[in-house]
Order: structure tokens, then sequence, then C-alpha cells
């Protein structure tokens, strides 16, 4: 067990509302179109005012430097507009191989927009997105601010569905970078389906990493979801071995409309 474990103890009233207020978004769960367990992503938003959630409670990262958990990792997206998403990422990391402190990386800032709706709006054809954004400097180090632009394109069939990400960016260590991924699922109609995902990553005059995942993703129903994932990778040669667990809840904002009235306090409106 970690040294700070603490013992589970009775929840405080703050604590049992809190829980109270987790088991009513899964009961308000709106459909949740984010995609883990994948680096890249689909070419569809949140639905105007609702929010949508990826988490990943913890999970497990191997590479020459040792294994670190990585916990917890969090998507959140925001439907602002029609056709229009904010997105805010990031991930904590802690070292296990030898005691090191908990570390605040991969974090970002985006606006993801669809640009051509498609099979994944209930449209015939390809849908088409952009995002693009900002990516944050990491809690320790040296790295400073960097800048994403992606293009995304994802078409639903009977029997699968398929999504092409190509993105370039300037990395928070002001480097280059070349992202091409292609996520394989299965089914959408199935309750357990099969998902795969490989991509191509260069940051020039740094590293290449050639990365594969296989797993599952179980459709509790057509708004909550579970998802596992394995994935095995080369960076410059070496390897890279990363187990990711976790869930996709969406909900809408006007829940908390909902919550607050019952209270008897003001409402909080999406703007």
């Amino acid at each position: 067990m970690p040294a700070n474990h603490r013992p589970f103890r009775r929840l405080s009233k703050p604590c049992a509302s809190f829980a109270l207020i987790m088991l009513g978004l899964l009961a308000w769960l709106e459909p949740a179109r984010a995609y883990r367990p994948f680096d890249g992503t689909d070419a569809a938003v949140a639905a105007k005012g609702e929010m949508e959630i990826e988490l990943q409670p913890a999970g497990r990262l191997h590479d020459e430097s040792g294994t670190s958990l990585i916990a917890p990792a969090a998507v959140i997206n925001y439907g602002f507009s029609e056709d229009w998403e904010a997105v805010l990422e990031g991930q904590g990391q802690t070292p296990l191989s030898q005691p090191g402190p908990t570390t605040f990386n991969a974090a970002g800032a985006f606006l993801k927009h669809v640009l051509v709706p498609g099979s994944l709006q209930d449209k015939t054809g390809p849908s088409v997105a952009t995002e693009f954004g900002v990516l944050l400097p990491d809690s320790t180090g040296n790295s400073g601010v960097g800048a994403s632009l992606a293009g995304i394109v994802s078409q639903r069939w009977d029997w699968g569905t398929i999504h092409l990400n190509a993105e370039t960016a300037l990395t928070r260590d002001h480097h280059g970078d070349l992202f091409l991924s292609t996520i394989l699922e299965g089914p959408s109609k199935w309750t357990v389906r099969p998902v795969a995902e490989v991509f191509y990553e260069e940051e020039f005059g740094k590293e290449r990493t050639l990365s594969g995942l296989i797993g599952l993703i179980y459709q509790v129903r057509d708004n909550l979801s579970f998802d596992v994932g394995i994935r095995h990778a080369l960076t410059n040669g070496r390897p890279v071995d990363e187990i990711r667990a976790g869930l996709t809840f969406g909900f809408p904002l006007s829940f908390f409309e909902g919550q607050a009235a019952q209270r008897g306090g003001s409402a909080i409106r999406p703007r």
C-alpha cells in the first residue's frame, strides 16, 4: 500500500452529499462520445449544454525509467455551442520503481469543431472535425507552452467504425511534432466491442514512437461505457508498455439546476 493510504472512514455530510450527486449523475447520463482508451479521438463533439467526462482512476506505465502509476487521467468535454466543444485534459504520474513526487503532465486546453456532419451525427458519409489548442506546461521541469492542430475523419458502417487522426504540433519543448493515428472498433451495436489503435509520432530532433493498442469497450447503455486497453510501443527502439482502464460518461448541466432547486439555492445555468 502507498505510504499515504488512508483507511476507510464514515462519510461526512459533505462527502455523503457528493456521493449522492455522483449517483444522480449516473442516473442522468447523456450519450458519451469521447474516446477512451485511445491516444487519437473521433469526429464528434458533446451536444450543446452537455458535459462529457473521460476518467481513468488508475493506470500503469512502464518504460526505460521504470514503472509509474498514471492516476488520475481525465478529459473534460463541454458542448458550448452547436458542433463545438471545449476540452480540458491532464494526468497525474507517480513513480513506483523508486520514490519520487507526483507530477501533473500532458495537460492541454482545446476547441473541437465538427466541420462536416456525417455518420457519427446520424447522417450519411464521413464525419470530419478539427481540434486545436494549447499544450500547457508540466508541473515540474522546464517545459513551456506548446500548440497543436489536428484533423479527424470518422466513418461508421454496420460492421464497425474507423477514425483517422492527423496532428501537427509545437511541443512544450518547442520541437515540431507529427502524430498519425488509425482507430478501429467493432460494431457499435455490440454490448462489448473490440477496439484497436495504431499510431506513429515523431518529435523532430528528439524521438520517434510507433505504438499499438488493443482493448475492449463495454457499452453498459447508450450513455455509459467502461474500457480497458493494453498498449505496447517502441520509442527510439526502447519498449513502452501501458495498461489503461476507465470509463466515459456524460450529463446535461441542467442536472445541477435541479440539484440547486432542491436545496433552495441558485440554479447554475450554462452560458
